[in-house]
C-alpha cells in the first residue's frame, strides 16, 4: 500500500527520486499521467491495468468520456526507476503539474501523486480546514 508524504527536488533534467518506501510497490516501471487537482498520478502496472479496464467500459458515445480518456491517455508515459532510485519525468508533465524544483510525492493507496510543493501546501491547507465536513460526507459512502 502506498501511504505517506515525501519532499524531493526535481533536477534540471527532469529526474525525481522516488521515495524508497514506494519503490517496491511501484515496481521497476510504472505509469505517470495527468492527475486531478493540479498533480500527476503514478500507477503501478497492476493498478494501471485495472484502471484501463474501467476506462474501456466508458461509453464511446458520451463526449465527456471520450474527452477524459483522450486527455488521460495522451499524457501517460511509462517511467523506469534507475539505479539511483530516480525516474525521468517528461517536460510536458512537469509543466502540467507546475513543478519548478521542490515537489511532494504522496501515497494514495494504489497510486502516488506528484505535486509541486506550492500547490500541495495550498491544497492540503484547504483540505485540512474542511476535513471534518468532508469526513461527514464520506459517511454516505459507508466510511
Amino acid at each position: 500500500m502506498l501511504i505517506g508524504e515525501f519532499q524531493h527536488n526535481i533536477d534540471t533534467k527532469g529526474r525525481l527520486i522516488m521515495p524508497a518506501k514506494f519503490r517496491a510497490d511501484l515496481g521497476a516501471q510504472f505509469i505517470v499521467t495527468k492527475g486531478l487537482d493540479g498533480c500527476l498520478f503514478g500507477f503501478p502496472m497492476e493498478s494501471w491495468a485495472a484502471l484501463q479496464e474501467k476506462l474501456k467500459a466508458l461509453s464511446l458515445v458520451k463526449k465527456d468520456a471520450r474527452s477524459f480518456v483522450r486527455s488521460f491517455y495522451s499524457a501517460a508515459t511509462e517511467v523506469e526507476i534507475d539505479k539511483q532510485g530516480r525516474i525521468n519525468l517528461p517536460q510536458n508533465l512537469i509543466e502540467l503539474a507546475g513543478i519548478e524544483k521542490e515537489c511532494r510525492v504522496i501515497g494514495v493507496s494504489d497510486r502516488i501523486e506528484i505535486w509541486s510543493s506550492e500547490r500541495w501546501e495550498a491544497y492540503a491547507s484547504a483540505a485540512d480546514e474542511n476535513f471534518e465536513e468532508i469526513a461527514e460526507e464520506m459517511m454516505e459512502f459507508g466510511l
